[in-house]
């Protein structure tokens, strides 16, 4: 099989860089972003000759072209970017909500835009944007997060469409119980959530990995938002 190169928009920590190891542990190559080079470069580095590191900030759309120009061909875009945001509209902060918004559905946008010369234009191509459970099942203070993430599921249909054969996905995580961000939580929290998932376990980095690399691959998926929860919210 023909060596492919996946980009990993926001493959520094967390999830993009367990799909970063994925990516290299099946033979392919990967490009990782971060916002800061030298840590970008170290951290491919650790993960051998296979990955390289570039330093990419979406939430400056404005920069994202000249920042992406060391790139040649990708065969596959992962753009798992985000930012955590507590904004609710009592105490609405427009700086916070600005930033996030331009972050992933400008960013996002401009990312696929800069790299369309890149991308090759068939349906072995697929592009994973990243958002959440939040835009169904919203929180206090998820007033922007959960805004987002719906318009990530319409960026995801309207790419798809204009962007055909190219396949563009959207993936929505729910609770993440071994996610960095989710581990330190108090065990009252996270068993909150498990009583409400079937099967009482939440979902893991591990099946994030494992669906982002099913829509990459897949060629008969496209303008779909997959969620990935372990059935939360069905108990």
């Amino acid at each position: 099989m023909t060596q492919r190169t996946i980009l990993v928009v926001g493959g520094t920590s967390g999830i993009g860089l367990e799909i970063a190891k994925e990516v290299v542990d099946r033979g392919d190559r990967v490009i990782l972003t971060g916002r800061d080079k030298e840590r970008s470069e170290s951290i491919a580095a650790s993960l051998g000759e296979g990955a390289s590191g570039l330093a990419v900030d979406i939430s400056e759309p404005e920069a994202i072209a000249e920042s992406l120009k060391p790139i040649e061909e990708v065969h596959g875009l992962v753009l798992a970017a985000i930012e955590r945001d507590a904004n609710s509209v009592r105490e609405y902060d427009i700086a916070r909500a600005r930033r996030l918004v331009t972050l992933k559905l400008v960013g996002y946008t401009e990312t696929v835009h800069a790299l369309l010369d890149r991308l090759p234009a068939t349906n072995d191509t697929g592009i994973v944007l990243f958002g959440g459970r939040a835009k169904d099942a919203p929180y206090p203070g998820s007033t922007t997060v959960a805004t987002i993430n719906g318009g990530v599921e319409g960026l995801t249909h309207s790419m798809a469409l204009e962007l055909a054969p190219m396949r563009v996905n959207g993936l929505h995580p729910g609770i993440i119980g071994d996610s960095p961000f989710w581990a330190d939580k108090p065990s009252a929290v996270l068993e909150g959530y498990e009583s409400r998932t079937p099967g009482g376990k939440l979902a893991t980095m591990a099946d994030i990995v494992g669906a982002t690399m099913f829509l990459l691959d897949n060629k008969g998926i496209s303008g779909t938002s997959l969620y990935v929860d372990r059935g939360w919210r069905l108990t």
